[in-house]
């Protein structure tokens, strides 16, 4: 039996929790601490505990690097596009009330907020994996024996 049986199965028990969790911070974030920034790092974090538990080529496998880059920019673009939606629509940038002008107040400001933070959600996610790949592929400059 490997040593690291039991990491791998507390892991594979851990990680959807952790996912649940981060959407759980997510979507709460308007009632209570917590938001797409806050999220985003969680979401991070289980896929960070898989690489380190499996490996980073299992993490590559399962999020690829392609995906992650393609996955900031579309965050970015969500949140910039909500802004620019805001601005075409006769508003201010990121003027959430004139998302849905004929209904209460409160609708717009929702819809506005809701996809804003899932846009911050998708980039700060990707941009934490990018991150967290770039270091872990990394090759060190000293070898181990040289220490």
């Amino acid at each position: 039996m490997s040593p690291h049986v039991i990491l791998r199965v507390v892991s594979k028990v851990l990680i959807p929790f952790i996912v649940v969790f981060g959407f759980y911070v997510h979507f709460h974030g308007e009632y209570s601490p917590g938001g797409g920034f806050q999220a985003g790092v969680i979401l991070a974090s289980a896929v960070i505990l898989y690489a380190l538990i499996f490996g980073v080529d299992a993490a590559r496998r399962a999020v690829p690097p392609a995906v992650v880059r393609v996955g900031f920019a579309l965050g970015a673009m969500l949140y910039a596009g909500v802004g620019f939606a805001t601005l075409l629509l006769g508003g201010d940038f990121l003027d959430y009330d004139v998302l849905h002008p004929d209904l209460s107040h409160h609708t717009g400001q929702h819809m506005g907020i809701i996809l804003i933070e899932i846009g911050v959600l998708v980039t700060v996610t990707c941009v934490m994996i990018a991150i967290f790949y770039a270091f872990a592929g990394r090759t060190p400059e000293i070898s181990e024996e040289d220490w």
